[in-house]
């Protein structure tokens, strides 16, 4: 066991995983070794950052917590402590049923921790951070909370309200962030849109992303989690206007059937949904937009699952996930909408669903052969480079598979010519630059 040092094990998304960068860094500059996401626990100290989303991340993060008890009854720890979404809800059940956690923090008294181990903490730079991504890019956290309390999410519930990070402060992270070599920014939130309401009375998610892009070394912005009811139209000339704010948005849509969509509780209809992406489309041409549809919700016939197919096929999104409905306790749909349909029934319509989207992906992807594209070098594996393009953020979207026909730096951009697509990958070569 390594004395005066500190394993931090992050589950969930990359909102959660900023918290852990914060938390190491203030562990780093408290004069302990810091160690993330370590394939052995060895460390004095863990802590369990996790996630209480969907009923998959909650079984995860108590399985994780479970296993560092057995860790710490095995003396190979020393102490253990639990934070984050998962704790933040059901911290009393929690502190009942495994008492062998030192103390559980929430999403946001995490920031105790290091006093209450006795640590002196300076607060001059709340957005301190140890990277655990590839040093060239970044997630940056623009606000938390959520206040579209859709029917079958818990996220407001443990989150709260939405609450915004003034601009001042996010504009100094990435000069920061800038300073350390970062060149891409994954720009997150449970809804952008709503970016700045709080604060400043008014939608300021354009203002703060055309003043990101200006930043010196600023080499790409990506967005992450839009919401299509009140969406701020202004960032599109922004993305237009601006070479370094890749042409790509997240936007979750989850589904397309007007009576599907009131009794989710998401504020917006079919059609309104149409025009929002034929006008995303027709400001931004090029654009790849990535969003994320539910099967299954309680009350979806097949009619409606019909329909939502119809939907992808027309909207050929460039990049699209999607889940099946699971039952969050609290939540409106788990109080008001009994989980009828059964569960097999539910993984074919996602069986079918993401078989139609692969079909789209491939064409989507195949119209690039022969094109030649920027993308920035993430790792070296022993037969290809794997970068990705301004139309993939890291973890979820295809990658670009680079012959070894020249060196390249790991970090750096570089030109490529596609060869060849895959559903979920490209070939290509490198070119010369001009």
């Amino acid at each position: 066991m390594i004395k005066n040092s500190v394993d931090i094990i992050t589950l969930g998304c990359s909102k959660n995983l900023v918290d852990s960068e914060r938390l190491m860094h203030r562990f780093s500059e408290a004069g302990y070794k810091v160690r993330h996401d370590p394939e052995k626990v060895s460390s004095e100290f863990v802590v369990v950052n996790t996630c209480g989303f969907i009923g998959d991340a909650k079984e995860e993060s108590i399985e994780m917590i479970l296993r560092m008890v057995e860790a710490k009854k095995a003396h190979k720890i020393h102490h253990l402590y639990v934070m984050g979404c998962l704790s933040q809800r059901y911290r009393e059940e929690l502190e009942a049923e495994i008492p062998e956690v030192d103390k559980f923090y929430g999403k946001f008294d995490w920031t105790d921790l290091l006093t209450d181990l006795g640590s002196r903490i300076s607060e001059e730079k709340d957005f301190g951070r140890i990277l655990t991504t590839p040093p060239h890019y970044a997630y940056v956290k623009i606000a938390e909370g959520c206040n579209r309390f859709c029917s079958y999410c818990a996220i407001p519930l443990i989150t709260g309200r939405f609450v915004s990070y003034p601009m001042e402060q996010l504009l100094d992270e990435v000069k920061s962030l800038v300073s350390q070599g970062v060149k891409e920014f994954q720009i997150i939130a449970q809804d952008l849109s709503s970016y700045g309401l709080d604060l400043y009375g008014k939608l300021k998610l354009p203002e703060l992303i055309d003043r990101m892009a200006q930043i010196p070394g600023v080499k790409w912005i990506r967005l992450h989690y839009a919401y299509p009811s009140q969406f701020p139209y202004e960032i599109l000339p922004v993305i237009q206007r601006h070479d370094n704010v890749c042409k790509y948005l997240d936007i979750a849509l989850q589904h397309i059937s007007d009576h599907v969509l009131v009794d989710m509780r998401r504020h917006v209809t079919k059609q309104e949904t149409y025009d929002l992406l034929k006008r995303i489309r027709t400001e931004v041409p090029g654009i790849h937009i990535r969003t994320t549809l539910m099967v299954g919700y309680p009350g979806e016939t097949d009619e409606d699952f019909e329909e939502l197919k119809e939907f992808v096929r027309e909207a050929r999104f460039e990049r699209m996930g999607a889940f099946a409905y699971s039952e969050e306790e609290g939540t409106y749909a788990a109080n008001h909408f009994p989980d009828s349909i059964p569960e097999e029934v539910k993984q074919a319509r996602l069986d079918e669903l993401m078989a139609l989207q692969e079909e789209i992906a491939l064409e989507s992807n195949a119209s690039k052969v022969g094109q030649i594209f920027d993308v920035i070098v993430d790792r070296e594996e022993k037969d290809y480079y794997v970068g990705r393009t301004e139309y993939d953020s890291p973890e979820v979207d295809p990658e670009v598979l680079i012959a070894k026909d020249r060196f390249l730096t790991v970090g750096d951009f570089c030109r490529v010519k596609v060869v060849e697509a895959l559903p979920f990958e490209l070939m290509a070569v490198p070119v010369e630059l001009d």
